[in-house]
């Protein structure tokens, strides 16, 4: 059995370089990735989805200031959102957002004193 039987076949899903728009909309992600709260917010809804005043009490953020994170987020594709009664319920638009917050995380973990000033 050769060393290649074992890649995944997502290591050729990406045979050409990313495009102009590629890196505008990756830039874009990661620019609302870097506000505190919508970062909160979105590690909350990594584990279940929510409503908004649930999510205030998470991140500690009031609900007005939420329910405006929570619109650009929506907007811009990052959460999606169901009625539920009155309530709207928030959650993650897929799975690729909940291993970019995490890895993003990580990385703050994994930062050296000195180097990544927060």
């Amino acid at each position: 059995m050769s060393a290649r039987m074992h890649l995944s076949p997502a290591q050729d899903s990406h045979p050409q370089e990313p495009g102009p728009r590629a890196f505008e909309a990756a830039a874009e992600i990661l620019g609302l990735l870097a506000d505190r709260t919508r970062l909160a917010l979105l590690h909350a809804l990594a584990s279940d989805e929510a409503d908004v005043g649930t999510l205030a009490a998470a991140v500690g953020a009031a609900r007005p200031a939420v329910s405006q994170h929570l619109a650009r987020l929506r907007m811009s594709g990052l959460v999606t959102t169901r009625k539920e009664g009155r309530r709207v319920v928030y959650a993650l638009a897929d799975g690729h957002l909940r291993r970019l917050v995490a890895e993003a995380l990580a990385a703050a973990e994994l930062g050296r004193p000195g180097r990544l000033r927060v």
